[in-house]
């Protein structure tokens, strides 16, 4: 929502928001302009919006109630009202642009944020959405110079199945989800049907020569990125395919310095990692980048804090962990982070996935607690790489953690705007 906040605002609309708390990209929305509340979400500021200077389109995320506040507030003055979707869809007609739209269950926002990368390397006007922050480029952005629109399409609510992408890039697909597909045939199904609503296809089932980023599962990323850039980019004169090659050797060596993305294996600190892995795929992949990532280091391993997310989603996935995390020298679980959950389905504990586990000699349950800051630390101290994965809290309190009340890292420092529109 956010990100889009920015290229809504970059297209020249004037854009309010409100958020229960600071957010990853809070401090680049209000720098851009952004009248923002922060707090208590009551559908007092919306109708002072909507007083002042007059609102015309209420969008939302999936993630609101219908019974939120600030729904019922827009429906009190008549807005326009709408998911992130239909706003997308009515900025890419009006703006016309092609859209390049990545999507999978694995892979997307590297994938995204790979041919971000590369486009900005190469000079070349690009508009785009990514749902993370970035080293390198804000999350968010609408060039006027650009003819493509890159997004990272997600699946879940079925957003994406409400594009007809000029391109669609497809890293992974693996099934997830189970609160809105049932089944992994109706998953499958959907994608299905992203392709058929999509000019063309491209899926990343190679990796480059050349390429050499840590983990395999990045490396296929990069190709993906790759082989979108070399579509898009510009033509260099001469014979057809010593420009082709000469094109690739250069797209090759920008993605070997990609300086990584948000939440995905990000170091946060030195030693210390954190990844919005939350699939079993996911996080075998991710174990997997970091123990190559120690090797190169010359360190003695890794270690693992895993905090699943959705008891929905684990319960369907739990026997698909058996050897997601082998190798590690040792494995803390957290409990799973409970987000739109069935209240009367069972909830799994740390010590259910554990006994699944092939490897489970090395795992125990943990908690977000000081026994468990001190383990870390003393393992950080003897040489091991620390690895948390998580869509949930636990990332936060790392990052608080690392930075043991010294100065917050950029990414948790925010500007706090006030409640008043002014």
């Amino acid at each position: 929502m956010g990100p889009l906040a920015l290229m809504a605002q970059d297209a020249g609309m004037t854009v309010y928001g409100s958020d229960m708390a600071p957010g990853a990209i809070t401090n680049a929305l209000v720098n851009s302009g952004v009248k923002m509340c922060l707090g208590e979400q009551d559908g007092e500021f919306l109708k002072a919006c909507a007083k002042k200077d007059g609102v015309d389109w209420f969008v939302y995320t999936s993630a609101l109630p219908e019974d939120h506040p600030e729904l019922v507030m827009a429906k009190k003055l008549k807005l326009k009202i709408s998911k992130r979707d239909e706003l997308i869809s009515y900025l890419v007609k009006k703006l016309k642009l092609k859209m390049i739209a990545v999507a999978g269950t694995h892979g997307k926002t590297t994938t995204t944020a790979m041919i971000i990368w590369g486009a900005i390397k190469l000079g070349m006007p690009l508009s785009y959405l990514i749902g993370t922050t970035l080293p390198f480029a804000d999350a968010g952005r609408y060039d006027p110079k650009s003819e493509y629109f890159v997004y990272e399409a997600d699946e879940y609510d079925r957003n994406f199945l409400a594009y007809h992408p000029w391109l669609a890039a497809i890293p992974v697909v693996s099934y997830d989800h189970p609160d809105i597909y049932p089944t992994e045939k109706e998953y499958l199904e959907a994608f299905r049907q992203f392709e058929r609503q999509s000019e063309q296809v491209i899926h990343g089932d190679e990796i480059a020569i050349g390429v050499d980023l840590a983990g395999e599962a990045r490396r296929y990323d990069a190709t993906l990125a790759i082989d979108v850039l070399q579509r898009i980019m510009p033509k260099p004169k001469g014979l057809a395919r010593f420009s082709h090659n000469l094109q690739r050797k250069k797209l090759v060596q920008f993605m070997n310095e990609f300086p990584g993305v948000g939440r995905r294996f990000e170091q946060v600190s030195e030693g210390y990692y954190s990844d919005y892995a939350h699939h079993p795929e996911e996080v075998a992949a991710t174990v997997e980048i970091a123990k190559e990532e120690a090797d190169r280091r010359g360190l003695k391993g890794v270690v693992a804090i895993y905090e699943p997310h959705q008891n929905a989603r684990q319960v369907e996935l739990a026997d698909d962990y058996a050897e997601a995390f082998e190798g590690v020298a040792k494995l803390y679980w957290l409990p799973t982070y409970l987000v739109r959950e069935d209240p009367k389905g069972k909830e799994l504990k740390p010590a259910d996935f554990i006994a699944k586990l092939e490897n489970k000699k090395v795992a125990e349950p943990a908690e977000l607690d000081e026994k468990l800051a001190e383990e870390l630390k003393k393992w950080h101290d003897k040489g091991y790489l620390v690895l948390l994965m998580t869509a949930g809290p636990a990332d936060a309190w790392l990052r608080k953690l690392v930075y043991a009340g010294n100065q917050e890292s950029a990414a948790t420092q925010f500007v706090h705007a006030p409640r008043s529109v002014e």
